[in-house]
């Protein structure tokens, strides 16, 4: 088993900045503003050859009202409670402040290791803060900065140090737990519901909404199974997040959907299946996630089978790509109902894990295709071939047939409903894809087809055609004239002997010279009887 540190301290000092960077990950959400975190976490980091179970807080405030600060601080206190070893940051720019005086009369008074950081302390101007930090009565501070990772083996010392004499148990890794993510808009009573299943007051909660901003995780066992509860921040409508740090955290409850095997939408009941859960539910089937709807604040309805009914109506009729997903109305405050969640949630996580045989599925193809054949696209039948499930979680199926390329939608929604009804997996996100035959892998946007060659302007342009008129313009005046003169006259093929025009070369033509008379001349024009012309007198 990992060590335990807790990273305590004053709000804005670059607590969770410190976090993140042993962790590894950006898993804290981090603001200029202070107060960003609320809640403690866990998460399992290293430093050099240590591990370490760190445990991210609130800021400590010194306030004993019912306030959230209030309520802040008692997640604090119990923080320090579960840590073998305490590191108290303070902000060395600033110095020692009477909150920090404080919260160090706090800490003395804990029988636990006490390591004090100064933070922020990569600037000239924090030498001063880090001498004030000896009068906190902790010895030596720690100089160094979360930000820029400075300092970061002189801490690694003084864990080692500090971390001498604890005893460390070792115990067997736990098997993989069912990870399980709560959402549903603010105020819906997310963090109550998990206080009220684990039986202790592990998250923040309140009257006031959007209390959560990071994604907690919280493990816990039921049954003899791991589980691991993921409370997040309520997701408002798009239009309405604003502020960079909602924003933060509703990218921060996206991933921790997309991380998540089950999800439960947690709805009010008066309000229920609104716009924002309607979105809501729609992205988790997009995620391909197991669903579970519940219905809170249960405790306050007058006609609970009335509603019930109507509500499992809305689910079926506004959401049809996940009719059957189960439905649970309880109430966190009072507790009614709250055991109902969990076997609807494994059962939820059992359908989404199934897996079908290959002789199953296509004996049920085949009684579909003979219900309802495929239809005929371009005049021309399409033959469905054979199925098989690829993988689960979600259930992910192949049809093969002839041209499925030109499968219309309508059909594979008929089979994707058939497979729901016919397998008995209600509420299931089922993945199905269509391959065929007809498709070139090697054509232009083919699978196999990969990026287009530039052939050049040289080879890609068209040929030029040139007019005979055009080429005829370029000779010179006697060569055009004889030109004309062959062209416009049929050659004539007779008075020659075979025996001449093979001596004479190709075929020959009988053409009348100047005063008469017949000579033999080429195709160029040239005479061939090889006689001079007499000189005129």
């Amino acid at each position: 088993m990992a060590l335990k540190v807790a990273i305590v301290g004053r709000p804005n000092v670059g607590k969770s900045t410190l976090f993140n960077r042993l962790v590894g990950k950006r898993l804290a959400l981090v603001d200029d503003r202070p107060g960003v975190t609320r809640d403690r976490r866990y998460a399992d980091g290293n430093i050099g050859d240590m591990d370490l179970t760190l445990i991210d807080t609130a800021g400590y405030e010194d306030v004993t009202d019912d306030s959230l600060e209030s309520r802040m601080r008692e997640q604090t206190e119990a923080g320090i409670e579960d840590a073998d070893v305490i590191l108290f940051m303070m902000d060395a720019r600033e110095g020692v402040t009477s909150l920090d005086e404080i919260f160090a009369e706090r800490l003395r008074r804990q029988d636990k290791p006490v390591i004090l950081l100064a933070n922020k302390s990569e600037s000239r101007e924090s030498g001063g803060g880090v001498g004030e930090a000896y009068s906190l009565g902790f010895g030596e501070p720690v100089a160094i900065s979360a930000e820029h990772g400075e300092g970061m083996a002189d801490l690694y010392a003084a864990l080692v140090t500090a971390s001498a004499d604890i005893f460390i148990e070792e115990i067997d890794e736990p098997d993989k737990p069912i990870r399980i993510a709560i959402i549903g808009r603010p105020n819906a009573g997310k963090s109550t519901l998990i206080n009220r299943l684990i039986g202790e007051d592990r998250l923040l909660t309140g009257p006031e909404a959007g209390i959560t901003r990071d994604s907690i995780s919280v493990d816990w066992e039921y049954e003899g199974q791991n589980i691991r509860l993921v409370d997040t921040a309520g997701m408002r409508r798009k239009a309405r997040v604003q502020e960079k740090l909602e924003k933060l955290s509703v990218a921060d409850t996206i991933r921790a959907i997309t991380f998540a095997e089950v999800v439960v939408v947690v709805m009010d009941k008066d309000n229920a299946f609104d716009v924002q859960d309607l979105q809501l539910a729609d992205l988790v089937e997009r995620e391909g996630r197991a669903l579970v709807y519940v219905a809170s604040k249960w405790d306050l309805e007058e006609n609970p089978q009335a509603r019930m009914a109507e509500l499992k109506r809305m689910a079926d009729d506004k959401l049809p790509q996940l009719k059957g997903s189960p439905f649970v109305a309880l109430s966190a405050h009072s507790g009614r109902g709250v055991e109902r969640l969990m076997p609807a949630v494994l059962k939820a996580h059992e359908l989404w894990s199934v897996k079908v045989k290959t002789k199953d599925l296509n004996d049920w193809l085949s009684m579909a295709t003979q219900r309802h054949p495929p239809p005929a696209v371009d005049g021309k039948r399409i033959k469905t071939k054979y199925m098989a499930q690829t993988k689960a979680r979600p259930p992910t199926f192949v049809l093969f047939a002839s041209r499925g390329g030109n499968l219309p939608d309508h059909y594979l929604r008929y089979l994707t409903n058939s497979i729901r009804e016919s397998f008995d997996l209600p509420g299931v996100p089922i993945r199905l894809t269509v391959k065929g035959g007809s498709e070139n892998p090697y054509a232009a946007g083919g699978a196999k087809s990969g990026p287009e060659r530039y052939k050049g302007d040289a080879k890609t342009a068209p040929r030029k055609v040139r007019k005979k008129e055009e080429e005829e313009s370029h000779l010179p005046g006697k060569a055009l004239e004889q030109k004309k003169t062959r062209v416009a006259k049929p050659r004539v093929i007779s008075g020659v002997k075979a025996s001449s025009s093979k001596k004479a070369g190709s075929s020959v033509a009988i053409q009348k010279g100047a005063r008469g008379g017949a000579r033999q001349v080429s195709r160029s024009g040239r005479i061939r009887t090889g006689q001079k012309h007499a000189p005129k007198k």
